[in-house]
């Protein structure tokens, strides 16, 4: 079969198409082979994305030969600038990062993904996670489909060797950039390119694809133990989404490892290492029935509350702040992504302040409250218990204070100060 057929015969279902365009040799031989396709199939629609991460002073130079190329081909093509902040991950981990970030931004309703990755790629990439340490689902590497959200993430290249490109863009006399960072084997997947790969490819001609091979069995049994434990992780997450955790002590070790995975991928988050889920099992799932554990894994935490597991993302502490709403008819934003407050016809029901009375937003209240339908004054912390709210939530639920006298906790209680009197309330809604 030949390439044109073969990728024609992996898109048959595809319609509409955001190409990942660098300039390099492959992305220019994956755009150049998806052209003859759209003469093939004139109702496939095509669009570019080259992304100016500004790192190279001929970033400029490669991001103007991408138009023209664009423009010669008849492809609409989306420059997107972005800033690389190595800091944490590196430069090349903040650099896909950054990508893919901007690629997820502008893909549009029904259209899938497309990258030029190919078995060389594939290679270098199981390589790494054997550098890592990483179980079947980083040696599974690069799948040639993935669901990414409501969008599809496709690989079409990965069973093509480099050369197999090279000899493309010779045939039809392509042109295309060289990123010089390439080179730079400082970089551990350059590394691995110009010094490791020609001498296993020399002593073995066909180590690639049995590094294929072996990423695809590995994709496999991860495939497999998705299967099997399917059933047993629905039933241990809670509608919102919490993971539940009676009985895990009863569990093999390996068992509960592959079920926090899963819940944690679930979450979104990325593939914990070996020493997380056992930090994970050690210092929050382990630790003592009146402890508040938590475990933070990159920009979220993990926290226990009554037997369940709670992936949460790390938000600056608000409880220092007070936050004036002079005018209540008017929709007042929190920080943080916390949410928006607005009067309704629903939600919390209170009664209007007098006109001596201002009206503060808080996240944090002292001493004994009575609240409706309660007899007696409970402290604050009683009252969050007794409601049910974790600790996280009570450090970010809004109060609504009249002067210095705590009214309600929206979606929780209204203490009897603040109670609505009949045919005068106030509906709060806390939109988030």
């Amino acid at each position: 079969m030949t390439q044109l057929a073969q990728l024609e015969q992996q898109l048959a279902d595809e319609q509409r198409l955001l190409v990942a365009f660098s300039g390099g040799l492959d992305s220019t031989v994956l755009l150049h082979q998806l052209i003859l396709l759209r003469q093939r199939r004139p109702e496939l629609q095509l669009r570019a994305i080259h992304i100016h991460h500004g790192l190279s002073p001929y970033a400029d130079s490669w991001a103007q030969h991408c138009r023209s190329v664009c423009e010669a081909w008849q492809v609409e093509l989306d420059v997107v600038a972005i800033r690389v902040d190595g800091s944490d991950s590196g430069i090349e981990g903040a650099a896909r990062e950054g990508r893919y970030q901007a690629f997820r931004d502008r893909l549009r309703s029904g259209e899938a993904l497309v990258t030029a990755q190919h078995l060389d790629d594939q290679c270098e990439t199981l390589l790494l996670a054997l550098k890592r340490g990483s179980g079947p689902a980083g040696l599974a590497a690069m799948p040639v489909s993935l669901a990414t959200g409501e969008h599809r993430l496709l690989r079409p290249l990965l069973s093509c060797q480099r050369a197999e490109l090279e000899s493309w863009a010779d045939k039809y006399q392509l042109r295309w950039v060289e990123d010089e960072s390439n080179q730079d084997i400082r970089y551990d997947r350059n590394f691995l390119r110009q010094r490791i790969l020609p001498v296993l490819n020399e002593r073995w001609p066909h180590f690639a694809a049995a590094v294929a091979r072996s990423a695809a069995l590995c994709g496999e049994q991860e495939q497999l133990l998705d299967e099997l434990l399917a059933e047993s992780l629905a039933t241990r997450v809670q509608a919102d989404g919490a993971l539940r955790i009676d009985g895990f002590a009863a569990l093999s070790e390996a068992r509960r490892a592959a079920l926090l995975r899963r819940w944690i991928a679930g979450c979104g988050g990325k593939m914990p290492s070996r020493d997380a889920i056992n930090r994970l099992w050690q210092e929050v799932i382990d630790a003592r029935e009146d402890a508040a554990p938590r475990l933070q894994l990159g920009n979220h935490e993990i926290r226990r509350y009554r037997q369940a597991l709670y992936w949460l993302p790390l938000r600056p502490s608000v409880r220092a702040l007070m936050l004036p709403w002079p005018d209540p008819t008017r929709p007042l934003c929190l920080p943080y992504e916390l949410g928006t407050l607005q009067l309704t016809e629903s939600g919390t029901e209170i009664r209007p302040p007098r006109s001596d009375e201002t009206v503060t937003v808080r996240f944090q209240a002292q001493g004994r409250f009575a609240i409706e339908g309660r007899s007696g004054h409970r402290p604050i912390k009683k009252l969050w218990q007794e409601c049910g709210v974790p600790p996280w939530r009570r450090e970010s639920t809004p109060l609504i204070f009249y002067n210095e006298t705590l009214i309600a906790a929206l979606n929780t209680f209204v203490c009897r100060e603040g109670s609505a009197v009949a045919g005068k309330a106030w509906r709060i809604a806390w939109h988030r």
